[in-house]
Parts: C-alpha cells; sequence; structure tokens
C-alpha cells in the first residue's frame, strides 16, 4: 500500500511540478536548456506555425537575408499546411517540436505527452523524411513530466535565453527589436513567433518587421545566425529523435 502511494504521488509531482519550480533553475545551471552555446553564433528560433497567412511572408524575409531557422511547428496544423511544411523544409530550415497542440503541459501524464510527441514527430517527418531534434513546450512551461517524454521520444528540450515579447499588443517593432538586443548575449537562443494564432492579432507583422532590422543590424556586426543544428560544438552529443513513424491523427485523451 505504502509503496503504491508513493508511486502515484510521484506521478502526480512529475505532472503537476510546473518550470516555475523546476524548469527555471536548470535554466541557470543547464546551458542546453536555455539554449546556451559557448560558439559565437544566434539560433533564431520562431514558434507556433505552420500558418498560411503569414508563415510565407516570414519565410520571405528570411530567405532575402539568406539566414535559416528552427521552427518549432504546432502539430495539428502540419497536415492542412503540407505543401508550406514542404516549402519550409525545401528551403532548409529546421523543423521541430512544439506539441500537437497549443496547450500547456501541467497537470498531463507522461504517457500523454509522449503521445502528443510522437504524433508531432510523425507528422513532420512523414512530409520531410527527416526526424525533429528538439522539443520546446508551449509558453516555456516544463514538467517533469514533460522532460520525460521528451526523453522517451528521443528529443531535445530546448528554451530560450532572449526574445522580444513579440506576442503583446502593447510592442512594436521597435519594442521587439530592443527587447531581443537587450536580453540577447554570445551564444544565445532568440525565440519569436511566425504567427498570431496564439497571439494578439496582426503581430506577425510586427515580428516581421522586427525580424528584418535585427537580421541587417547582426550581419553588419558579423554576427553568425542560423538553426539550432548549428548552435553547438560538433563535439557535444546531441539526441536524434527516435519518433516512430505512424499515423499522425489526434493524441489520444
Amino acid at each position: 500500500m505504502a509503496t503504491a502511494l508513493g508511486s502515484g504521488l510521484g506521478s502526480a509531482l512529475r505532472r503537476w511540478t510546473p518550470g516555475a519550480l523546476y524548469g527555471a533553475p536548470l535554466r541557470w545551471t543547464t546551458p542546453r536548456l536555455a539554449g546556451r552555446s559557448d560558439r559565437h553564433h544566434v539560433a533564431l528560433t520562431l514558434d507556433d506555425g505552420p500558418d498560411p497567412l503569414s508563415t510565407p511572408l516570414v519565410l520571405r524575409t528570411l530567405a532575402r537575408h539568406e539566414v535559416r531557422a528552427t521552427y518549432f511547428l504546432v502539430g495539428e496544423h502540419i497536415a492542412d499546411n503540407r505543401a508550406l511544411v514542404e516549402q519550409m523544409h525545401a528551403e532548409g530550415h529546421e523543423l521541430a517540436v512544439h506539441g500537437w497542440t497549443h496547450r500547456s503541459v501541467v497537470g498531463l501524464s507522461r504517457q500523454r505527452l509522449r503521445d502528443d510527441l510522437e504524433r508531432t514527430c510523425a507528422a513532420i517527418t512523414q512530409i520531410t523524411g527527416t526526424r525533429p531534434r528538439w522539443h520546446r513546450p508551449p509558453f516555456g512551461i516544463t514538467t517533469l513530466a514533460s522532460r520525460d517524454a521528451a526523453r522517451d521520444t528521443g528529443l531535445t528540450p530546448v528554451l530560450w535565453t532572449a526574445w522580444g515579447r513579440d506576442w503583446s499588443r502593447w510592442v512594436g517593432p521597435a519594442g521587439i527589436t530592443r527587447r531581443v538586443e537587450l536580453t540577447l548575449r554570445p551564444g544565445g537562443t532568440v525565440l519569436l513567433h511566425d504567427t498570431d494564432r496564439y497571439a494578439s492579432p496582426g503581430s506577425w507583422r510586427r515580428t516581421d518587421a522586427a525580424l528584418d532590422t535585427l537580421l541587417t543590424r547582426w550581419a553588419s556586426s558579423g554576427v553568425p545566425v542560423g538553426p539550432l543544428a548549428e548552435h553547438w560544438s560538433r563535439d557535444e552529443v546531441v539526441p536524434i529523435s527516435r519518433c516512430r513513424p505512424g499515423p499522425a491523427g489526434p493524441p489520444s485523451p
């Protein structure tokens, strides 16, 4: 009885211990989780796509600057935007896992989260033939269960070190640019969003304008910018996803 109670309590703690208690200290003690690298390099990441309205225009901005990025995709939007995902992959961008839906992982079991990650991996792999390597939970909130689930599927969790709060209705392109530059350090990872699906209406337009400014300034300063795959030294081992190919349907409840 005591063993069963202990096991149940442990499972509950893993589901409900949020990043505020567990993930935040790790962001300081584990550079990889925070997206910090020992290289003079900026990892550019964009969350919440694919979006047929906004993603193509952000892709155009990246192409104009000849920069590739890592996109953390929401699985439920992948199948309806297959051609767009193919374009992202063909243009050399790295596709990663945000989740099947855009919901907090707090309170979700390890099994439910594993199913979520595996289905999103499968959706990406079926289109691109390339297995994802990275996972960023929605809102940047981690739990013990979410980290276990990522490890189960061979994904490496990566958060960020700098962002522009570009989802807010109260910040414009100049504010996004300023906030990124204030928080970015060498070897940092930048978080932006290529859609307003989970943000204030039209926020992606402000993000796109800020991105154009940031890329121009980084290029003039000689700062290399690229996807997470280029962010760490070669001698650092990066797990490759073991996602099982299969139907990319909705996750089980």
